[in-house]
């Protein structure tokens, strides 16, 4: 697994010191000997190494990496070009629309997301092919939950966007009063109609960010053909 290089290792690195990680490390490398694993180990912080402790302003809570071939790339919902746009992707670029007026972009690339400060983060951050959660369990939540608190603790307002029940569930992390925290039921086509749709989690963020005297999020992804 390749190294957290900027500031969020000071805040992480106390957790390699501990058991579960240990344990979890050796997990992961078996892993990688034995099946395929995603996203690339090159990848599995990309969220932190795009988004830096100190530019985090809003987090989006994924689960665990998509779990096809070419999908993952460290970076929750995103999908580098030209890998086709997935479902719950698709339904977050319909409400995106809907919200702000973001036109739909032809790429699932979020990258310029998270580097204006969008953590793009999963609970779990690595997955065996074509085997969806195969990794939960293993020490990864204990690993991100430590992010979490660490940004619970920022004196600058967060917003955190918990969408599903298993994102929705880390709001108990999330106790101080100078953040945001806006939950919805999870964009995948399976849920996104109950209450996704129409949530304006998008507008809601930018919204808070001003009026805390912080930069809003520029939420359009560009199309790459003209």
């Amino acid at each position: 697994m390749s190294a957290i290089a900027n500031d969020w290792t000071e805040k992480l690195s106390p957790e390699y010191k501990k058991p579960y990680y240990r344990t979890l490390f050796d997990f992961v490398s078996r892993e990688y000997e034995t099946h395929v694993i995603y996203p690339p180990s090159s990848d599995i912080f990309n969220a932190f190494h795009y988004s830096s402790f100190k530019d985090t302003r809003v987090v989006i809570l994924g689960q665990d990496p998509y779990h096809e071939p070419g999908q993952a790339n460290g970076l929750c919902f995103s999908v580098k070009p030209p890998v086709d746009i997935p479902p719950s992707l698709q339904n977050i670029y319909k409400e995106l629309h809907d919200d702000v007026g973001c036109y739909i972009p032809d790429n699932g690339d979020l990258t310029k997301w998270a580097s204006q400060g969008v953590l793009l983060l999963n609970t779990v951050l690595t997955v065996r092919a074509h085997a969806a959660n195969s990794h939960a369990g293993h020490g990864w939540e204990e690993f991100t939950d430590a992010a979490l608190k660490a940004l619970n603790e920022k004196d600058t307002p967060v917003v955190f966007l918990l969408w599903g029940a298993p994102a929705g569930r880390k709001a108990e992390l999330i106790t101080n009063p100078k953040h945001l925290i806006l939950k919805s039921p999870h964009p995948s086509p399976l849920s996104a109609y109950r209450g996704f749709f129409g949530c304006r989690h998008f507008s809601k963020t930018n919204e808070f960010l001003e009026k805390n005297g912080l930069t809003p999020i520029d939420w359009q992804i560009e199309s790459l053909k003209k």
